[in-house]
């Protein structure tokens, strides 16, 4: 007979509250298989191109998340001129795991922290798009052009100040259009 799955308290649980704690189990190995392939095949890549670098893997917001790391700052070509490269090596890796796994992943790529700090300046760029709007100075301001990554985190900023945005334009001229909240 099995035993039943017990609560933080002691308490049984039935099936049904114990099953997301299993489901969470296998989406975090999953992930971290992810991860797995996706540094194998960046290592695979960094010895063909001679480059020093070490790979951290780590599951964050609910995807695999890989960084190439060094010490000496070298690895800039990987990243690229506005990060071009870098969200090419992020689409190589993805198809390497949906090659070996035959799904499609939402893995992130950072390569020597430049997501990490390209994440802060678009805060502030975003924060003072909400202060525009949030003064009155404007009824929406409009932002440079931005990747889907760039553009996620502008929307994640606003919705934290409680306003709006949207992305208008096609790619790669796509953009974020920050507004006032809704009226209710």
């Amino acid at each position: 007979m099995d035993e039943p799955m017990l609560d933080a308290k002691g308490e049984p649980m039935s099936k049904d509250e114990a099953a997301p704690a299993v489901d969470g189990a296998q989406e975090l190995r999953t992930l971290e298989e992810e991860g797995e392939i996706a540094a194998d095949y960046l290592e695979e890549l960094l010895d063909i191109a001679d480059l020093d670098g070490d790979i951290d893997i780590d599951v964050e917001n609910g995807r695999a998340a890989v960084e190439i790391l060094t010490e000496d700052g070298s690895l800039d070509e990987l990243v690229g001129s506005d990060g071009e490269v870098l969200e090419a090596l992020q689409d190589l890796s993805r198809l390497a795991v949906q090659a070996k796994t035959g799904e499609r992943s939402r893995l992130m790529l950072d390569v020597a922290g430049f997501r990490k700090r390209r994440r802060s300046e678009l805060v502030d760029l975003a924060g003072i798009a909400i202060e525009r709007v949030q003064s009155g100075a404007a009824p929406e301001a409009s932002l440079e052009p931005m990747n889907a990554f760039e553009r996620k985190v502008v929307h994640d900023a606003v919705a934290a100040a409680g306003l709006r945005s949207d992305s208008r334009g096609v790619d790669p001229e796509r953009y974020v259009v920050v507004q006032a909240a809704a009226a209710e």
